[in-house]
């Protein structure tokens, strides 16, 4: 009999999806997820493609003009000292380590370390202050931290028997020197096995309506499970792929780490303080890059500069986070000759709906389901399966890109998986050919003059208006119609807030919406977003229900037409 090889099963899988990038139908019928009983990605698959490769895996470019580029031979031996260096200095199999740093070669260095360790990685964002950190050192009951120099005062009244690692600090103060993982041994003998179903990362999600939950992955569901993303992305190996995306968040470690790197493609990133558009695009003409990943924020302010200064314009493009306009998919399309293609997915799974290679883009559409995941609409009253309802994965054959559960939080974990399904909390619409269209989530949709609103739906539509930048549509009381459109708006250079940019927005309104979705409220304001960049409409909610009588900043339709 046969020993279970799962680098090789792994491999399969991986070039079956590579083969059939652009045959939506083929990949759906014939992907099957791999299933290894152990498994380790950071030393069955990296390391395995790392031997004697020369090719690069990491490129960072600085706004300063240093770089930094490590070949996959190098990568795999400087993790191998730093798993070597953290096992001497207590790091056990099982314990957990908040890692928080930028978008420096340390960052992937200690996510392949702690792989190989068998450790528990919670990545954190160096936006995070101290209040936040207790609670991920405490909910996350973590024993070690690894950070940035500059971030070391952050733990002087974060309470906890924690090892402190500081990476630029030079060791001191009961922090230790990261830098002296470079003289350990560059052999790594692992001490155990890994299980399939061992923990491997806990992510606290960016809490846009409560309290941040903590999501379980384990080795396979983010390192097997982002097959389905490399397969969107439309990942080859030898790509450079550069996706934007903060350190901490669940879509860098898509994107940044398991997409690219099961294509044994270059991972590029582009280290800057504050977003230019035009050093990002000269920086992708420099770098040569093939795959391009952004939030739809990037993409708006994208499509404000001069697309056209980028000569070589990447093969393929998509946007992830929060569904993409389809203004800025045209903007994108009239400059590049390429179409942006969403996707959908969660810091709870890998990419479940998505427009791959190939296939046809119907504007407003996030896609079809990714191979590997079943995607059933639940009528969120019925309960029963529906042409618009709420976005689930049926889980009779459970994706293995799915999280374990929500951590210490049994009754949670239970309801998001109640009925045999996966209910991710996102409302969605299906055509008749099986595409999947955003409407929200479910607790910003909402009803005026007993007609559904989707907020996305209003926001693309003002987006098409050259004065506007960003918006977020929620509900405002109304005496009459219960509740009525309100937007709030950012505007694009050359207009200011006022009754004239007040009374553009309502016009465009008026001609492109139905008579029942029509902005009847305004306001120019900054958006409140989490962390990760996502509006927190929840907040603009409140703000607007508790002041139900109107802001004295607030335009109103009736007014200006």
């Amino acid at each position: 009999m046969t020993a279970p090889n799962p680098t090789a099963d792994f491999r399969s899988a991986r070039d079956f999806l590579l083969r059939q990038r652009e045959d939506y139908a083929a990949a759906r019928a014939g992907f099957s997820w791999p299933r290894p009983e152990r498994f380790n990605w950071a030393l069955d698959w990296f390391d395995a493609i790392a031997a004697d490769n020369d090719r690069t895996a990491l490129h960072i470019a600085e706004e300063d003009g240093r770089e930094t580029k490590l070949t996959f031979t190098r990568m795999s031996e400087r993790s191998n000292r730093v798993a070597n260096w953290l096992r001497a200095q207590g790091v056990r199999a099982g314990d957990r380590i908040v890692v928080m740093l930028g978008n420096q070669a340390e960052l992937w260095e200690t996510a392949l370390a702690a792989m190989k360790l068998r450790a528990v990685v919670i990545p954190a964002t160096p936006l995070l202050g101290p209040i936040d950190l207790a609670d991920r050192i405490g909910r996350g009951r973590a024993r070690h931290v690894l950070v940035r120099a500059a971030d070391e005062a952050k733990f002087a009244d974060v309470p906890g028997d924690y090892t402190r690692i500081s990476v630029g600090g030079g060791g001191g103060g009961g922090w230790l020197a990261y830098e002296d993982a470079y003289e350990a041994s560059a052999v790594f003998v692992p001490d155990g096995p890994t299980a399939a179903d061992d923990t491997l990362m806990l992510y606290f999600t960016s809490g846009t309506t409560a309290r941040p939950k903590l999501v379980e992955h384990t080795h396979v569901s983010y390192p097997v499970g982002h097959l389905a993303t490399m397969y969107w992305i439309g990942l080859r190996p030898g790509d450079v792929h550069l996706n934007i995306s903060s350190p901490g968040w669940a879509k860098h470690a898509w994107s940044n780490l398991f997409a690219p790197w099961n294509a044994e493609a270059t991972v590029f990133l582009h280290n800057y303080t504050r977003f230019d558009a035009g050093a990002l695009l000269a920086a992708m003409d420099r770098a040569g890059v093939t795959t391009f990943c952004a939030p739809p924020t990037v993409w708006r302010m994208l499509v404000q500069s001069d697309l056209s200064t980028l000569a070589h314009p990447p093969r393929e493009a998509v946007a992830a986070g929060e569904p993409l306009n389809p203004e800025v998919i045209e903007a994108v399309r009239r400059a590049w000759n390429l179409t942006v293609r969403d996707g959908f997915g969660q810091t709870e799974t890998a990419v479940q709906i998505a427009n791959p290679p190939g296939q046809p883009v119907k504007l407003g559409s996030m896609g079809r389901p990714t191979p590997g995941y079943d995607v059933v609409l639940l009528d969120p009253v019925s309960g029963a399966p529906a042409d618009e309802g709420e976005i689930c994965l049926d889980l009779t054959e459970r994706p293995v890109g799915l999280m374990t559960g929500y951590e210490g939080d049994a009754e949670r974990t239970a309801e998001a998986m109640a009925g045999g399904y996966y209910r991710t909390g996102d409302i969605g619409a299906r055509d008749a050919e099986g595409y999947l269209t955003y409407i929200g989530r479910a607790d910003d949709v909402f009803k005026a003059s007993d007609y559904k609103i989707s907020p996305f739906e209003l926001e693309s539509a003002l987006l098409e208006h050259e004065a506007v930048a960003e918006a977020a549509v929620v509900p405002a009381p109304d005496p009459l119609r219960l509740a009525v459109p309100k937007a709030y708006v950012v505007l694009a250079a050359g207009w200011e807030p006022g009754p004239a940019a007040a009374k553009a927005i309502f016009a465009h309104s008026r001609a492109v919406l139905a008579p029942y979705q029509r902005v009847r409220r305004l306001e120019f304001a900054d958006l409140p977003k989490t962390v990760s960049g996502k509006i927190r409409r929840v907040q603009l909610r409140e703000a607007t229900a508790a002041g139900s009588a109107g802001s004295a900043d607030e335009y109103r339709e009736e007014d200006h037409t």
